[in-house]
Protein backbone atom coordinates (compact mmCIF):
# COMPACT_ATOMS: atom_id res chain seq x y z
CA UNK A 1 0.00 0.00 0.00
CA UNK A 2 0.95 3.20 -0.68
CA UNK A 3 1.71 5.71 2.03
CA UNK A 4 -0.48 8.41 2.30
CA UNK A 5 0.38 12.09 3.06
CA UNK A 6 -1.71 15.13 4.04
CA UNK A 7 -0.64 18.62 5.15
CA UNK A 8 -2.15 21.16 7.05
CA UNK A 9 -3.97 24.99 6.55
CA UNK A 10 -2.65 26.93 9.55
CA UNK A 11 -5.64 28.60 9.77
CA UNK A 12 -4.88 30.59 13.16
CA UNK A 13 -2.14 32.27 11.38
CA UNK A 14 1.38 31.15 9.86
CA UNK A 15 5.15 32.28 10.56
CA UNK A 16 9.20 31.27 10.41
CA UNK A 17 8.74 30.88 13.99
CA UNK A 18 6.32 28.63 15.59
CA UNK A 19 2.41 29.73 16.24
CA UNK A 20 0.64 28.81 19.54
CA UNK A 21 -3.02 27.81 20.39
CA UNK A 22 -5.01 24.73 20.62
CA UNK A 23 -6.41 22.68 23.59
CA UNK A 24 -7.29 26.23 25.12
CA UNK A 25 -4.12 27.74 24.70
CA UNK A 26 -4.22 31.03 22.74
CA UNK A 27 -2.67 31.65 19.19
CA UNK A 28 0.56 33.55 19.95
CA UNK A 29 1.70 37.03 18.25
CA UNK A 30 3.48 35.18 16.08
CA UNK A 31 0.29 34.14 13.95
CA UNK A 32 0.15 38.17 12.57
CA UNK A 33 3.11 37.21 10.11
CA UNK A 34 0.91 35.50 7.60
CA UNK A 35 -2.34 36.15 8.47
CA UNK A 36 -4.66 33.22 7.38
CA UNK A 37 -6.37 34.68 3.93
CA UNK A 38 -8.07 32.61 1.86
CA UNK A 39 -5.46 33.80 -0.63
CA UNK A 40 -2.90 32.12 1.36
CA UNK A 41 -4.29 29.61 2.64
CA UNK A 42 -4.91 28.68 -0.93
CA UNK A 43 -1.61 29.07 -2.05
CA UNK A 44 -0.94 26.45 0.43
CA UNK A 45 -2.80 24.47 -0.84
CA UNK A 46 -2.12 24.57 -4.31
CA UNK A 47 1.53 23.41 -3.28
CA UNK A 48 0.28 20.44 -1.24
CA UNK A 49 -1.36 19.42 -4.03
CA UNK A 50 1.11 19.32 -6.87
CA UNK A 51 3.88 17.57 -4.22
CA UNK A 52 1.99 14.88 -4.12
CA UNK A 53 -0.02 15.29 -0.56
CA UNK A 54 -3.81 13.71 -0.67
CA UNK A 55 -5.49 15.96 1.62
CA UNK A 56 -5.24 19.12 4.29
CA UNK A 57 -6.27 19.29 8.12
CA UNK A 58 -7.67 22.03 9.16
CA UNK A 59 -8.43 22.54 12.50
CA UNK A 60 -11.14 23.69 14.80
CA UNK A 61 -11.55 25.50 18.14
CA UNK A 62 -12.10 29.21 19.35
CA UNK A 63 -8.37 29.91 18.46
CA UNK A 64 -8.92 29.69 14.89
CA UNK A 65 -10.73 30.14 11.65
CA UNK A 66 -14.40 27.99 11.39
CA UNK A 67 -12.73 24.96 9.14
CA UNK A 68 -16.10 24.21 7.07
CA UNK A 69 -16.57 27.57 5.97
CA UNK A 70 -12.37 28.41 5.39
CA UNK A 71 -12.26 25.03 3.40
CA UNK A 72 -15.29 25.28 1.31
CA UNK A 73 -13.91 28.73 -0.32
CA UNK A 74 -9.82 27.40 -0.32
CA UNK A 75 -11.73 24.11 -2.43
CA UNK A 76 -12.44 26.32 -5.27
CA UNK A 77 -8.63 27.11 -6.01
CA UNK A 78 -7.34 23.56 -6.00
CA UNK A 79 -8.96 20.14 -8.05
CA UNK A 80 -7.52 17.05 -6.69
CA UNK A 81 -6.85 17.76 -3.10
CA UNK A 82 -9.37 16.92 0.00
CA UNK A 83 -10.03 18.88 2.49
CA UNK A 84 -10.17 17.05 6.25
CA UNK A 85 -12.21 19.10 8.19
CA UNK A 86 -12.07 19.14 11.89
CA UNK A 87 -15.37 19.55 13.40
CA UNK A 88 -17.26 19.07 17.32
CA UNK A 89 -20.23 17.30 17.25
CA UNK A 90 -21.78 18.74 20.08
CA UNK A 91 -22.26 22.34 17.96
CA UNK A 92 -24.47 21.26 15.06
CA UNK A 93 -27.14 18.94 14.82
CA UNK A 94 -25.95 15.33 13.37
CA UNK A 95 -28.93 16.09 10.24
CA UNK A 96 -27.69 19.07 9.76
CA UNK A 97 -24.45 17.57 9.59
CA UNK A 98 -25.03 14.95 7.26
CA UNK A 99 -26.30 17.44 4.95
CA UNK A 100 -23.59 20.16 4.77
CA UNK A 101 -21.38 16.95 4.33
CA UNK A 102 -23.04 16.25 1.54
CA UNK A 103 -23.17 19.51 -0.06
CA UNK A 104 -19.38 19.71 0.34
CA UNK A 105 -19.12 16.36 -1.37
CA UNK A 106 -21.34 17.78 -4.19
CA UNK A 107 -19.77 20.85 -5.04
CA UNK A 108 -16.04 19.92 -4.47
CA UNK A 109 -16.26 16.67 -6.28
CA UNK A 110 -15.85 14.09 -3.52
CA UNK A 111 -13.22 16.15 -1.51
CA UNK A 112 -14.51 16.06 1.96
CA UNK A 113 -12.90 13.81 4.54
CA UNK A 114 -14.40 14.39 8.25
CA UNK A 115 -11.90 14.90 11.33
CA UNK A 116 -14.43 14.28 14.39
CA UNK A 117 -12.44 15.87 17.31
CA UNK A 118 -15.14 15.54 20.85
CA UNK A 119 -13.36 18.28 22.51
CA UNK A 120 -11.44 17.72 25.63
CA UNK A 121 -11.43 21.22 26.86
CA UNK A 122 -14.89 22.12 29.25
CA UNK A 123 -14.03 25.33 29.33
CA UNK A 124 -13.67 26.13 25.60
CA UNK A 125 -17.06 23.92 25.19
CA UNK A 126 -18.78 25.72 27.98
CA UNK A 127 -17.93 28.85 25.70
CA UNK A 128 -20.29 27.71 22.80
CA UNK A 129 -23.16 26.39 25.09
CA UNK A 130 -22.03 22.84 25.38
CA UNK A 131 -21.83 21.95 29.46
CA UNK A 132 -21.51 18.52 29.27
CA UNK A 133 -18.57 16.61 30.91
CA UNK A 134 -15.53 14.60 28.75
CA UNK A 135 -17.27 11.25 28.93
CA UNK A 136 -20.70 12.17 28.12
CA UNK A 137 -19.21 14.17 25.21
CA UNK A 138 -17.78 11.14 23.85
CA UNK A 139 -20.58 9.08 24.48
CA UNK A 140 -22.74 12.07 22.68
CA UNK A 141 -19.91 11.56 19.19
CA UNK A 142 -21.48 7.89 19.44
CA UNK A 143 -24.86 8.69 18.83
CA UNK A 144 -23.82 11.30 16.67
CA UNK A 145 -21.51 8.90 14.26
CA UNK A 146 -24.63 6.36 13.97
CA UNK A 147 -27.30 8.76 13.32
CA UNK A 148 -24.51 10.45 10.46
CA UNK A 149 -23.77 7.19 9.10
CA UNK A 150 -27.19 6.32 9.05
CA UNK A 151 -28.48 9.10 7.25
CA UNK A 152 -25.42 8.64 4.65
CA UNK A 153 -26.54 4.71 4.08
CA UNK A 154 -30.00 6.49 2.99
CA UNK A 155 -31.90 5.35 5.83
CA UNK A 156 -34.93 7.32 8.10
CA UNK A 157 -33.62 7.42 11.57
CA UNK A 158 -35.10 7.56 14.50
CA UNK A 159 -33.09 7.81 17.61
CA UNK A 160 -33.65 9.00 20.69
CA UNK A 161 -30.59 9.07 22.91
CA UNK A 162 -29.11 9.93 26.03
CA UNK A 163 -28.28 13.40 24.03
CA UNK A 164 -29.25 13.08 21.04
CA UNK A 165 -32.77 13.03 19.54
CA UNK A 166 -34.05 12.71 15.75
CA UNK A 167 -37.48 11.87 14.48
CA UNK A 168 -38.51 10.89 10.61
CA UNK A 169 -34.68 12.22 9.93
CA UNK A 170 -33.26 11.21 6.27
CA UNK A 171 -31.47 13.00 3.37
CA UNK A 172 -33.06 13.72 0.10
CA UNK A 173 -29.35 13.46 -1.79
CA UNK A 174 -26.72 10.90 -0.35
CA UNK A 175 -23.00 12.08 -0.51
CA UNK A 176 -21.00 10.74 -3.34
CA UNK A 177 -18.74 8.95 -1.96
CA UNK A 178 -19.62 8.83 1.54
CA UNK A 179 -16.69 10.89 3.95
CA UNK A 180 -14.01 8.94 5.12
CA UNK A 181 -14.25 9.83 9.09
CA UNK A 182 -10.99 10.21 11.22
CA UNK A 183 -10.99 10.50 14.89
CA UNK A 184 -8.59 10.38 17.18
CA UNK A 185 -8.22 10.04 21.03
CA UNK A 186 -6.67 8.48 23.90
CA UNK A 187 -8.98 7.71 26.68
CA UNK A 188 -10.52 4.26 27.30
CA UNK A 189 -14.41 5.80 25.79
CA UNK A 190 -12.58 7.46 23.12
CA UNK A 191 -10.97 3.84 21.91
CA UNK A 192 -14.73 2.14 22.21
CA UNK A 193 -15.68 5.13 19.60
CA UNK A 194 -13.34 4.68 17.36
CA UNK A 195 -13.74 0.97 17.25
CA UNK A 196 -17.31 1.15 16.49
CA UNK A 197 -17.59 4.25 14.55
CA UNK A 198 -14.92 5.63 12.44
CA UNK A 199 -12.55 4.74 8.84
CA UNK A 200 -9.11 5.86 10.10
CA UNK A 201 -8.08 6.33 13.77
CA UNK A 202 -5.16 9.64 14.63
CA UNK A 203 -2.61 9.20 16.77
CA UNK A 204 -0.36 12.78 18.13
CA UNK A 205 3.55 11.66 17.29
CA UNK A 206 4.33 9.77 20.49
CA UNK A 207 7.41 7.46 20.69
CA UNK A 208 7.46 4.47 18.24
CA UNK A 209 6.61 1.93 21.22
CA UNK A 210 3.77 4.26 23.15
CA UNK A 211 2.13 4.14 18.94
CA UNK A 212 2.81 0.49 18.52
CA UNK A 213 0.81 0.24 22.25
CA UNK A 214 -2.15 2.40 20.99
CA UNK A 215 -2.23 0.49 17.61
CA UNK A 216 -2.79 -2.76 19.18
CA UNK A 217 -5.24 -1.44 21.94
CA UNK A 218 -8.00 -0.07 19.07
CA UNK A 219 -6.93 -2.60 16.73
CA UNK A 220 -7.58 -5.16 19.08
CA UNK A 221 -11.28 -3.30 20.23
CA UNK A 222 -12.16 -3.33 16.59
CA UNK A 223 -11.42 -6.70 15.90
CA UNK A 224 -14.03 -8.25 19.19
CA UNK A 225 -16.69 -5.85 16.89
CA UNK A 226 -15.75 -7.55 13.46
CA UNK A 227 -14.34 -3.96 11.99
CA UNK A 228 -10.50 -3.56 10.70
CA UNK A 229 -9.11 0.54 11.10
CA UNK A 230 -6.34 2.12 9.25
CA UNK A 231 -4.32 4.64 11.62
CA UNK A 232 -2.43 7.42 11.00
CA UNK A 233 -0.38 9.95 12.90
CA UNK A 234 -0.37 13.72 13.57
CA UNK A 235 3.16 14.93 13.17
CA UNK A 236 5.03 18.24 12.40
CA UNK A 237 8.24 18.07 10.44
CA UNK A 238 11.90 19.51 9.82
CA UNK A 239 13.37 18.27 7.16
CA UNK A 240 16.91 19.73 5.17
CA UNK A 241 19.49 17.97 2.83
CA UNK A 242 21.80 17.47 5.71
CA UNK A 243 21.10 16.41 9.61
CA UNK A 244 22.98 19.49 11.10
CA UNK A 245 21.00 22.39 8.70
CA UNK A 246 17.67 20.52 10.07
CA UNK A 247 18.75 20.59 13.77
CA UNK A 248 19.96 24.38 13.25
CA UNK A 249 16.22 25.08 12.30
CA UNK A 250 14.73 23.14 15.86
CA UNK A 251 17.48 25.22 17.72
CA UNK A 252 16.70 28.29 15.57
CA UNK A 253 12.80 27.92 16.52
CA UNK A 254 13.55 26.64 20.45
CA UNK A 255 15.54 29.70 21.11
CA UNK A 256 12.55 31.93 19.97
CA UNK A 257 10.25 30.75 22.76
CA UNK A 258 10.03 33.11 25.31
CA UNK A 259 10.18 31.74 28.60
CA UNK A 260 7.02 33.55 29.96
CA UNK A 261 5.27 32.47 27.26
CA UNK A 262 6.13 28.76 27.98
CA UNK A 263 5.38 28.83 31.32
CA UNK A 264 1.92 30.30 30.64
CA UNK A 265 0.99 27.89 28.18
CA UNK A 266 2.37 24.84 29.96
CA UNK A 267 0.23 25.84 32.89
CA UNK A 268 -2.87 26.63 30.85
CA UNK A 269 -2.39 22.65 29.52
CA UNK A 270 -1.52 21.14 32.79
CA UNK A 271 -5.73 21.99 33.26
CA UNK A 272 -6.70 20.04 29.99
CA UNK A 273 -9.07 17.09 30.35
CA UNK A 274 -7.88 15.47 27.47
CA UNK A 275 -5.69 12.23 28.00
CA UNK A 276 -3.60 12.98 24.12
CA UNK A 277 -2.97 16.15 25.64
CA UNK A 278 -1.33 15.10 29.11
CA UNK A 279 0.97 12.67 27.40
CA UNK A 280 2.33 14.97 25.26
CA UNK A 281 3.36 17.15 28.25
CA UNK A 282 4.87 14.10 29.78
CA UNK A 283 7.33 13.91 26.59
CA UNK A 284 9.29 17.12 27.38
CA UNK A 285 7.60 17.60 31.31
CA UNK A 286 7.92 21.64 30.26
CA UNK A 287 11.87 21.97 30.09
CA UNK A 288 13.88 22.90 27.47
CA UNK A 289 16.65 20.03 27.77
CA UNK A 290 16.54 16.05 26.47
CA UNK A 291 13.53 17.18 23.79
CA UNK A 292 14.69 14.36 21.27
CA UNK A 293 12.61 12.00 22.96
CA UNK A 294 13.32 9.14 19.90
CA UNK A 295 16.22 9.23 17.42
CA UNK A 296 14.56 12.42 15.10
CA UNK A 297 11.81 12.91 17.05
CA UNK A 298 11.55 16.35 18.78
CA UNK A 299 9.57 17.01 21.57
CA UNK A 300 9.88 21.31 21.21
CA UNK A 301 6.68 22.26 19.61
CA UNK A 302 5.13 20.94 22.93
CA UNK A 303 6.26 23.81 24.93
CA UNK A 304 4.03 26.69 23.34
CA UNK A 305 1.35 24.79 21.09
CA UNK A 306 -1.50 22.19 22.63
CA UNK A 307 -2.30 19.13 20.31
CA UNK A 308 0.14 17.85 18.66
CA UNK A 309 3.54 18.74 19.81
CA UNK A 310 6.38 16.87 18.21
CA UNK A 311 8.44 17.14 15.18
CA UNK A 312 10.36 14.74 13.07
CA UNK A 313 13.40 16.57 12.61
CA UNK A 314 16.85 15.44 10.39
CA UNK A 315 17.76 14.84 7.05
CA UNK A 316 15.12 13.77 4.41
CA UNK A 317 17.21 9.96 4.45
CA UNK A 318 16.44 10.25 7.83
CA UNK A 319 12.69 11.43 8.01
CA UNK A 320 12.08 8.79 5.87
CA UNK A 321 13.34 6.16 7.49
CA UNK A 322 11.55 7.62 10.33
CA UNK A 323 8.25 7.44 8.50
CA UNK A 324 8.85 3.78 7.49
CA UNK A 325 9.69 3.02 10.90
CA UNK A 326 6.12 3.84 12.16
CA UNK A 327 4.11 2.48 8.90
CA UNK A 328 6.15 -0.77 10.23
CA UNK A 329 4.01 -0.33 13.20
CA UNK A 330 0.78 0.00 10.94
CA UNK A 331 0.75 3.92 10.15
CA UNK A 332 -0.71 4.06 7.11
CA UNK A 333 -1.55 8.10 7.15
CA UNK A 334 0.78 10.77 7.84
CA UNK A 335 -0.93 14.37 9.03
CA UNK A 336 2.46 16.95 8.80
CA UNK A 337 2.84 20.36 9.11
CA UNK A 338 5.89 22.65 9.38
CA UNK A 339 6.65 26.43 9.98
CA UNK A 340 6.15 28.19 7.68
CA UNK A 341 3.15 25.81 6.30
CA UNK A 342 4.51 26.96 2.53
CA UNK A 343 8.31 26.83 2.72
CA UNK A 344 8.38 23.30 4.70
CA UNK A 345 5.81 21.73 2.29
CA UNK A 346 8.58 22.13 -0.43
CA UNK A 347 10.98 20.71 2.31
CA UNK A 348 9.18 17.83 2.87
CA UNK A 349 7.63 16.82 -0.90
CA UNK A 350 10.99 17.59 -2.85
CA UNK A 351 13.22 15.83 -0.52
CA UNK A 352 11.47 13.32 1.83
CA UNK A 353 8.69 12.26 -0.92
CA UNK A 354 11.04 11.43 -3.90
CA UNK A 355 12.95 8.91 -1.47
CA UNK A 356 10.08 7.03 -0.15
CA UNK A 357 8.63 6.70 -3.75
CA UNK A 358 12.12 5.34 -4.38
CA UNK A 359 12.19 2.89 -2.00
CA UNK A 360 8.93 1.82 -3.25
CA UNK A 361 7.05 3.14 -0.44
CA UNK A 362 4.94 6.04 -1.97
CA UNK A 363 3.51 6.93 -5.63
CA UNK A 364 2.00 10.51 -6.07
CA UNK A 365 -1.64 10.71 -6.25
CA UNK A 366 -1.35 12.61 -10.22
CA UNK A 367 1.36 9.93 -11.28
CA UNK A 368 3.56 13.36 -12.15
CA UNK A 369 7.11 12.69 -13.39
CA UNK A 370 8.97 14.57 -11.17
CA UNK A 371 8.30 11.94 -9.39
CA UNK A 372 10.26 9.16 -11.11
CA UNK A 373 12.63 10.86 -12.69
CA UNK A 374 16.45 11.10 -12.03
CA UNK A 375 18.04 9.13 -9.10
CA UNK A 376 17.59 10.62 -6.03
CA UNK A 377 20.54 11.82 -4.04
CA UNK A 378 21.17 10.82 -0.50
CA UNK A 379 22.89 12.99 2.32
CA UNK A 380 23.28 12.22 5.85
Amino acid sequence: MSLTFHWFLPTNGDSRHVVGGGHGAPATASGRDRPPTVAYLSQIARAAEDLGFVGALTPTGAWCEDAWLTTAMVSRHTERLKFLVAFRPGFVSPTLAAQMAATFQRQSGGRLLLNVVTGGESHEQRAYGDFLDKDARYRRTGEFLRIVRELWEGRTVDLHGEHLRVEDARLTRLPDPVPEVYFGGSSPIAGEVAAELVDVYLTWGEPPAQVAAKIDRIRGLAAGRGRTLRFGIRLHVITRDTSAQAWAEADRLLAGFDSEIVRSVQAGLARSESEGQRRMLALHGGGRDGLEIHPNLWAGIGLVRGGAGTALVGSHDEVADRIEEYHDLGIDEFVLSGYPHLEEAYWFGEGVLPRLAARGRWRHPAEHPRNSSSPVPTTS
